[in-house]
């Protein structure tokens, strides 16, 4: 945080000063700031030379090609779909969300999203997106009746990591339930086992051989829930404590982690409506095509 702010600063004062930070973050509308940042571009594109574009190419790696092959990834995905369940809709999700699509439901830091001069940014976790359809859709219909949609989508993150099967751009398939709350947990018990049985299905599908999955309670409460899904208890997780409400859970295969999912108030606050229920989960299909 000390080295972003100091860099911060340092382009602040050859930028006029604190002040231009507040023009174009506060001052000027969506609009107007779109305006001006799509000129800033235009003069910056116009500016470069063929080689410069090849240049960047070479060493962006949000911009380079996946390390995994193709037909890989596509078995994988393939895999994934085929089993999912008829009662979950499979939705083509744009590459672009709403800004703040990740930091304002969720707790994640809009640093780590690629945003984009548009009022946008790039699609950084399809759970996300799949909760914003999820939630128009339960404020069309209203009702208990919940919506279940799954997607497969290419993703990137900003944030910089190290290590194997860590990637600036990866493939994610996602499931998301919305519903409303039924009482005694029982919205919470079903769609967590259902959301554990599809994901363990696709990575037996992957060929990944026999997942493991381990569930840990966040709220005491879902102890119920967590007795219901046979899962390996995980007390000590650290990650997703403050993004997750209640119980959450992690997917592994071949000893390494393909998956993550757990429950959200992502669209309670989207709707405004405290009874609204939400469970995300995801499996990564670069890992999994790694590990086939």
């Amino acid at each position: 945080m000390a080295k972003r702010t100091n860099a911060l600063d340092r382009v602040l004062r050859g930028a006029g000063g604190p002040g231009v930070l507040d023009v174009l973050a506060e001052r000027l509308s969506g609009s107007d700031l779109t305006t001006l940042l799509l000129e800033v571009m235009r003069r910056r594109a116009g500016s470069l030379t063929p080689a410069d574009v090849l240049r960047r190419y070479g060493h962006d790696r949000f911009a380079a090609p996946a390390a995994i092959p193709f037909r890989d990834l596509r078995r994988a995905e393939d895999a994934a779909l085929s089993a999912l369940p008829a009662a979950f809709e499979p939705v083509v999700l744009s590459p672009v969300a709403p800004l703040g699509t990740c930091s304002v439901p969720a707790t994640v830091d809009q640093n780590k999203v690629v945003s984009t001069i548009r009022n946008g940014e790039v699609a950084a976790d399809p759970t996300n997106a799949l909760a914003l359809e999820a939630a128009l859709r339960r404020r069309a219909a209203g009702g208990a009746e919940p919506v279940r949609l799954a997607a497969v989508q290419r993703v990137v993150r900003a944030q910089h990591v190290e290590g194997a099967a860590r990637f600036a751009h990866f493939t994610l398939f996602a499931l998301v339930t919305a519903g409303r709350d039924t009482g005694d947990l029982a919205f919470e018990r079903q769609h967590a086992a259902e959301h554990l049985a599809v994901l363990a299905d696709a990575v037996r599908a992957c060929g990944a051989g026999e997942p493991e999955m381990r569930v840990t309670v966040l709220d005491e409460r879902y102890e119920r829930v967590a007795a219901g899904l046979g899962g390996t208890p995980d007390p000590g997780r650290r990650s997703g404590r403050g993004y997750y409400t209640g119980l959450c859970f992690k997917v592994y295969a071949g000893g390494a982690e393909v998956g993550d999912g757990g429950f959200t108030d992502w669209t309670a606050r989207l709707l405004g409506n405290h009874k609204e229920r939400l469970l995300v989960s995801a499996l990564g299909l670069d890992r999994l095509a790694m590990t086939t």
